[in-house]
Order: C-alpha cells, then structure tokens, then sequence
C-alpha cells in the first residue's frame, strides 16, 4: 500500500501539477514542497498510530523512501512544470504549508 501512494505521488508530480514560466529554481521547490507535504500528511498518520517504541524506526524508514521517491521523480516534475508556464499555480504550491493547500494549488 505504501509503495502505490508513492507511485501515486509521484506521477502526480510528473503529470504537470508543478507548473511555472520556465524558472528551474522554483519548479524545483514547489515540486519538493508538494511532493513533503502529501508524502509526510500520510506517513505523519501512521507513524503516529504505530506503538510509541517503533515511531523513530518507522520515521526512518519514511524518510529513506520519502528521498528515494523525490529524487526519482523530481526532474520529471521540473521539466512539466518549465514547460506549462503556470506561474501562479507554482507560487501557491511553494507558499503551500499544509497538504490541503499544496491539493487546491492544483486545482
């Protein structure tokens, strides 16, 4: 199950969700940004519901597979993002604090 919300999330990244006027810089952190925020709102969830005494070793594992999945899919997402020219929607994806927000940046 874990394997199919990251392969989820990363094809939304590649599908052209980040999107802005061709600057890698910020196609880059608001692919990041989108990518931390849905990624860490479900593994937050079930790090807290594991018993107390494997929280720090499941927090581990998520970051080992949150990093591995970024950095497979994250030139994918900053080629769409240079290439659709959407300046306001990557702004609001990089000022996106929440996994909510980053969600109707997309909209």
């Amino acid at each position: 199950m874990r394997l199919v919300g990251a392969l989820v999330l990363m094809s939304l990244l590649a599908s052209g969700l980040c999107a802005c006027k061709g600057d890698p810089v910020k196609c880059d952190q608001g692919c990041r940004n989108f990518a931390s925020l849905l990624y860490w709102k479900k593994a937050d969830a079930e790090i807290a519901a594991a018993p107390a005494d494997q929280r720090d070793a499941l927090r581990k594992q998520h970051l080992g597979r949150f990093e591995s999945m970024v950095e497979s899919g994250i030139d994918a997402c900053v080629s769409q993002c240079k290439s659709a020219g959407n300046t306001e929607q990557i702004d609001c994806l990089i000022e996106a604090k929440t996994a909510d927000q980053a969600l109707a940046c997309t909209k």
